[in-house]
């Protein structure tokens, strides 16, 4: 009786099994395509018979997560693909979205219906914007319109949390959650509080930093299979967290904490932010790729990675580590135009500029006369430039200096025996970095029009 009971329950169909019927498109090749993060790949091949018809199947479920029905001409339409796999989809070509009808799956159904309904809600939110937008001269139709949008936003707030308790438990809730935004409360501050709004700002950032997250469950790994998680992943790494490698790296050790128990939300994680900011050109970013380096991907833990990919990262780690913002910039003792030995160190200037050159160099050619330019006015203002040639051809070295009048240090060393290309990185020319008095790194890869805004900012903002 026991045994019976059991069976009775049973674990549903096993597989997947979806029949598609589009009548205009018989003797058509359709495909069962998927998300995967900000990518989508192709699953499966179907070819429609003479009446529009054709059955999608597996003896293994799908990974849940959204899914598409890829149509000629690269058109799609989305499917949830959810615990149960066994349902048909009717629709008619061109006009599938509007006809777009589904059979043993009432979650398919709703999502249909919610997308509709969505779509009507943000149209009209946009027409109050562009009204609005239209009116910001106009301050009682300005005020008449922004009540407008208010409440349109708390309708569509509330459309969503309906449509979440309707369906709960469902991959459908799970993605309609992850719509909601966070929700700042209102921050005060004691009164006489020094520079109040600063005091708000950083609360404020503070609370959305910790609550960002709160709509996503990121261990689910239904989300993997949709674009939402590496969406929300890269609006909080670019645009909610501070920029600064100290602070991305706590949140990285917050948000791994999380899901190194979850194999799969873990590998993706480790790879979108490993590519995210291998990729990024913010300076100081690279600090977090060493970081990434040590802790995943050269620590045993990324084991979906080739040993030759690990070889050739810790070699590009290694080249990294030693100039990091922040880091001592390591020492040049080296000949120089002058005929005598030169030091990095002894330089007791302000500010120091590190600047790595060639004479055949294109972007050399347009980059050091503007240099040039600029030290003429700061040479006397606390600033030197301490330039490194990196061609062996003396002549060409000298002969540069001499037309262009190049009067800061010039450094030679070419056999580098100060192993320059090591400690600073050079893959080319030209690199710039900027020392503080201590000789401590303070900017890298800058271009030349940039170095005057930063050691203003750096002086009115950091120098003691």
């Amino acid at each position: 009786m026991i045994s019976l009971t059991f069976c009775s329950r049973g674990q549903g169909k096993p597989g997947y099994e979806v029949n598609v019927t589009i009548k205009e498109l018989k003797d058509s090749t359709v495909y069962l395509g998927y998300h995967f993060g900000d990518k989508q790949y192709i699953k499966d091949t179907l070819k429609l018979d003479d009446a529009g018809k054709g059955t999608l199947s597996g003896a293994e479920k799908l990974p849940q997560g959204i899914y598409m029905i890829v149509l000629p001409g690269k058109q799609y339409f989305e499917v949830l693909m959810p615990e149960d796999q066994h349902f048909s989809i009717t629709c008619s070509y061109p006009d599938y979205y509007g006809t777009l009808k589904f059979s043993g799956s009432d979650e398919n159904n709703a999502f249909v219906n919610y997308q509709k309904h969505w779509m009507e809600l943000q149209k009209k939110a946009s027409g109050i914007n562009n009204r609005l937008q239209g009116n910001r001269q106009n301050p009682d139709s300005l005020n008449i319109l922004s009540g407008l949008q208010k409440k349109q936003e708390e309708s569509m707030k509330s459309y969503l949390r309906e449509m979440i308790k309707e369906h709960e438990g469902t991959l459908l809730a799970v993605l309609i959650r992850a719509m909601l935004p966070v929700e700042v409360p209102s921050i005060t501050v004691p009164a006489g509080t020094r520079n109040p709004d600063s005091v708000k700002w950083v609360k404020s950032y503070i609370y959305n930093k910790d609550h960002f997250f709160d709509n996503i469950d990121i261990n689910d790994e239904r989300l993997l299979r949709t674009p939402i998680l590496q969406a929300r992943l890269k609006v909080f790494f670019t645009n909610v967290v501070i920029q600064a490698p100290d602070s991305i790296n706590k949140e990285i050790d917050k948000m791994i904490n999380k899901v190194k128990d979850n194999y799969k939300v873990f590998q993706f994680i480790s790879v979108f932010l490993f590519n995210h900011f291998r990729e990024s050109e913010i300076m100081g970013h690279d600090a977090v790729v060493v970081k990434l380096a040590d802790d995943i991907y050269l620590s045993g833990k990324a084991d979906w990675v080739s040993q030759e990919f690990k070889d050739d990262l810790k070699k590009q780690v290694e080249r990294m580590r030693p100039n990091l913002i922040g880091k001592k910039a390591q020492d040049l003792v080296m000949d120089s135009y002058l005929g005598r030995f030169v030091a990095l160190y002894d330089i007791e200037k302000e500010f120091t500029i590190l600047y790595f050159w060639e004479p055949d160099c294109g972007h050399c050619a347009e980059a050091t006369p503007k240099l040039k330019a600029y030290y003429d006015k700061v040479k006397d203002k606390g600033v030197e430039v301490f330039s490194v040639c990196t061609t062996a051809d003396k002549a060409k070295w000298q002969k540069y200096i001499e037309e262009h009048k190049l009067d800061w240090i010039n450094g030679w060393d070419p056999e580098r025996r100060t192993n320059y290309g090591f400690y600073y990185n050079i893959e080319a020319t030209p690199t710039i970095y900027i020392l503080d008095r201590d000789k401590n790194i303070i900017a890298k890869r800058l271009s030349v029009d940039d170095i005057p805004s930063f050691i203003d900012n750096y002086r009115k903002y950091f120098s003691k």
